[in-house]
């Protein structure tokens, strides 16, 4: 495979790092379709796979910062080939463990060292420093977009591989296939040394002061943590929840899914195209908002297939959405040489809220036979979001020249 021998293209960034996307969020995406079979065949409680699946969000949220430092120090492709060893790895650990404690403790780091080495905070570096300034926000869009795609795209495989193969043998065919397609893409996102790079020749040590001194940087952690718990606790609790209010089916769970995905195609995109004309605290604002309304309407209509795909629909639009404006002000700010690592530190606070949002509905579900309190709990924190992120400065930070 010919290598670029310069910085890849923005298109050929843009296409590598969607495959890339596509798979690594796709996948996990859909693991709440495992739950069920899983929990049944090893005699485990719901809270005992739930507790899994946020351990895996919040240990992707421990390595994020470290895997967008390595992508800004050593280049995306590297860190990606790591990403993908580490994803298959996961998910043959799910097929064969059934010590809970093993189970909850190996796929966490796995799956969440992968996830951190291939999606949205350790590609983000590579995608600001190959587009221009006034299209970087439209980049991330459709970064963001190939994300959505993936959750589109691998709902209704998941449920079928499961269904066709079982659960253990659907675990290995997508072992199998994020490391087959993710490795080749990884070589078509090599770049130069980030050394190279022009602009002020910041340290790791002085960027990292300089955005934990930044009161928008904080701003941002807070909102990115309200959107973790929120996307999560739907993702991985939506599934059981249908179930237990009645909807049986559960092609209508798989079907929500892949909507949400769908339409988050189309939320992404226009969230990054609009982030260059509208100030972007105001458009994350206005997401937060909208999606405590949703929310808040699905659980006082009358449940059915239709007030379910409706709902989808609507979190769909604004599922991702939030990815390439909170990216695209973490560049606005603070420039692009250290994009990934800046990344990674936000979307920490991104996975701390996963973490609880996945564990806390398992969790409340198991003493209080409901998931009620949780919803209470997403829309109220919708609410508070809408409220911090108004006051983000998106002005660019003013450095002191550093002598030759």
């Amino acid at each position: 495979m010919p290598l670029p021998s310069s910085r890849p293209s923005l298109k050929t960034v843009l296409i590598a790092s969607g495959v890339v996307l596509t798979l690594a969020m796709g996948v996990r995406h859909g693991l709440g379709f495992w739950m069920q079979p899983i929990s049944q065949a090893n005699g485990w409680t719901r809270e005992t796979y739930s507790l899994a699946l946020a351990m895996q969000n919040l240990m992707w949220g421990v390595f994020g910062p470290f895997a967008g430092m390595a992508a800004d120090r050593f280049g995306t492709m590297r860190v990606v080939i790591v990403g993908a060893i580490s994803y298959m790895a996961g998910l043959v650990w799910m097929a064969l463990v059934t010590q809970p404690t093993l189970f909850i403790v190996g796929s966490g780091i796995f799956i969440g060292l992968a996830l951190a080495c291939t999606a949205f905070g350790a590609i983000s570096g590579i995608i600001g420093r190959s587009a221009p300034p006034e299209q970087r926000s439209w980049a991330f869009g459709i970064s963001s977009a190939a994300g959505s795609f993936g959750q589109f795209l691998m709902m209704p495989v998941e449920q079928q591989l499961i269904s066709a193969v079982g659960w253990q043998n659907a675990f290995y065919v997508l072992a199998a296939l994020v490391l087959l397609a993710m490795i080749p893409m990884a070589f078509y996102l090599r770049e130069p040394p980030v050394s190279h790079a022009s602009g002020p020749q910041q340290s790791i040590g002085a960027a990292f002061s300089e955005a934990i001194a930044s009161r928008s940087f904080w701003l941002l952690l807070a909102g990115y943590f309200v959107c973790g718990f929120q996307l999560v606790f739907i993702g991985v609790h939506l599934p059981a929840y249908l179930k237990d209010q009645g909807l049986m089916n559960p092609n209508i769970a798989v079907t929500a899914l892949a909507l949400i995905g769908l339409f988050n195609i189309v939320g992404s995109y226009y969230a990054g195209k609009l982030g260059g004309k509208i100030a972007k605290r105001y458009l994350l604002s206005a997401i937060y908002v909208t999606r405590a309304v949703v929310i808040t309407v699905f659980l006082l209509a009358p449940l059915s297939a239709w007030s379910v795909y409706l709902f989808a629909a609507g979190m769909g639009v604004l599922w991702l959405s939030t990815v390439p404006l909170t990216n695209g002000i973490i560049a606005g700010i603070f420039g692009v040489k250290h994009l990934s690592m800046l990344a990674g530190m936000v979307f920490f606070s991104h996975q701390v809220g996963s973490f609880l949002g996945a564990w806390l509905g398992g969790y409340l579900y198991e003493h209080q036979g409901s998931y009620h309190v949780v919803w209470m709990i997403t829309i109220g924190l919708g609410l508070l979001a809408a409220l911090i992120n108004l006051p983000i400065d998106e002005r660019a930070v003013k450095r002191v020249a550093v002598a030759a």
